[in-house]
């Protein structure tokens, strides 16, 4: 017996207590926090994600935000429809130019790579913190790696590229946003745990960080309250994969998975050994 779920969907120890033939979870999705893990390996389940197909999707969706919110683009659409657009002016939405500035990577797995890639174009240096040095990455872009401190302290632009765990939640809190250069945009395409979300609700209200373009929540599809009502904010629905090919793609993957298992062989993509 198989289970395919979404990120969405909750799977723990009832499931795996009432389904007793379980032998696979076929995640349909790169991250597996919805997945009791422990659990699993406990009652020899197999976990299965699909990493590598959504790098692409999620990167652009990244830059989107990037963009959106660096040049106060929702703001200009809601300015136009609202119809107290008056005309030009010199002040009018001045926003980030972004050549010469700072993108800070927090996390260089595929997906914060990929992001990075895509900032050569516009001019910008690169820093990252992760784990561990990634030579061809630097090699290619110029990245320089650095700690969290360094990276918070010296990024015009910090994008969250790191897994939820038990280290990670909460990284993004009062204390780190206060280490954020005045005026900085934070992104997180990741996942919504990483932030606090009362603490940056705040820190934007105070003006202390110049935007927020967030693509997931602590609790989604609930937002904080505060976090909808801060200003300079660009907030989407959890669409980070949503191309139709990316879909396919993590569908056809999890398939796959389930395939394998239930015909004994190994899984394609385990999330652990």
């Amino acid at each position: 017996m198989a289970l395919v779920p979404l990120l969405s969907r909750w799977v723990g120890g009832t499931e795996f207590k009432n389904l007793p033939n379980l032998r696979i979870v076929a995640n349909c999705a790169v991250g597996y926090n919805n997945v009791d893990v422990v659990a699993a390996e406990m009652r020899k389940v197999i976990v299965t994600n699909t990493p590598g197909v959504l790098t692409e999707a999620t990167a652009d969706l990244t830059w989107a935000l990037i963009l959106a919110t660096a040049r106060r683009v929702i703001e200009g659409v809601d300015l136009v429809r609202s119809g107290q657009w008056t005309g030009w002016h010199p002040e009018q939405l001045l926003g980030l130019e972004l050549r010469g500035r700072t993108l800070g990577l927090f996390g260089a797995g595929r997906i914060g790579q990929a992001v990075g890639r895509r900032a050569l174009p516009f001019g910008l240096r690169i820093l990252y913190a992760a784990r561990t040095a990634k030579p061809d990455f630097e090699r290619e872009t110029g990245a320089t790696r650095v700690d969290a401190t360094r990276l918070l302290a010296e990024s015009d632009i910090v994008s969250l590229h790191v897994p939820s765990t038990p280290e990670t939640k909460g990284i993004i809190n009062g204390e780190t946003l206060a280490r954020m250069k005045p005026g900085a945009i934070l992104i997180n395409t990741s996942r919504g745990d990483l932030i606090r979300e009362e603490a940056l609700a705040t820190a934007l209200e105070l003006g202390q960080l110049g935007a927020a373009g967030l693509d997931v929540y602590t609790d989604e599809p609930a937002i904080h309250p505060r976090l909808l009502a801060a200003p300079r904010t660009v907030l989407l629905p959890h669409i980070g994969s949503a191309t139709e090919q990316t879909r396919r793609k993590m569908a056809a993957i999890a398939l796959a998975n389930v395939q394998a298992v239930l015909s004994g062989k190994p899984p394609l993509t385990p999330v652990y050994s």
